[in-house]
């Protein structure tokens, strides 16, 4: 790898764009994610930015038990995040269910049954600190060597 690919990728590890989905949750796990955007925990200072929109992010942000509403369009839209990318779960929701998953339920977990999860922070909420650390543990997994792996997909450099 070269130096600036070295370089490259340092900068986007500092640079992480995250978009934030909710697939049908009790908004506690909203709420921590809020806490992470306030000046206590302040995710700005570790180059995580919050989107909108999906094709501006590297990283999406799952909270909630998927609902019926969500089975189609979460596909959808991972598929709309540019490469590349990954999706890290908050909470015990998009992981089992939780206190949602019961008889007669309406909710089908895990998210991953949907699409592939990169990192999942347990928890009922988890809180703001194991958030960070999971967005920038997915982000070294997501940006380290980008471009070589890449080059070895198109068959353009040779191990």
């Amino acid at each position: 790898m070269t130096i600036l690919q070295q370089l490259k990728n340092a900068v986007r590890q500092r640079s992480i764009h995250v978009c934030y989905v909710n697939t049908g949750s009790c908004n506690g796990c909203d709420i921590e994610i809020l806490a992470c955007l306030a000046p206590r925990y302040d995710i700005e200072q570790y180059g995580i930015y919050v989107h909108n929109n999906p094709r501006e992010a590297d990283v999406i942000l799952v909270t909630g038990g998927m609902s019926p509403q969500w089975i189609d369009k979460l596909p959808d839209l991972w598929d709309r995040v540019p490469e590349p990318k990954a999706v890290v779960t908050i909470g015990n929701c998009p992981i089992s269910g939780c206190v949602f998953n019961r008889p007669g339920k309406l909710i089908d977990p895990p998210v991953s049954k949907y699409i592939p999860v990169t990192a999942a922070v347990p928890g009922c909420p988890p809180r703001p600190s194991e958030i960070i650390s999971a967005i920038l543990g997915a982000a070294d997994i997501l940006f380290k060597d980008y471009e070589v792996h890449q080059k070895e997909k198109e068959g353009g450099l040779k191990k």
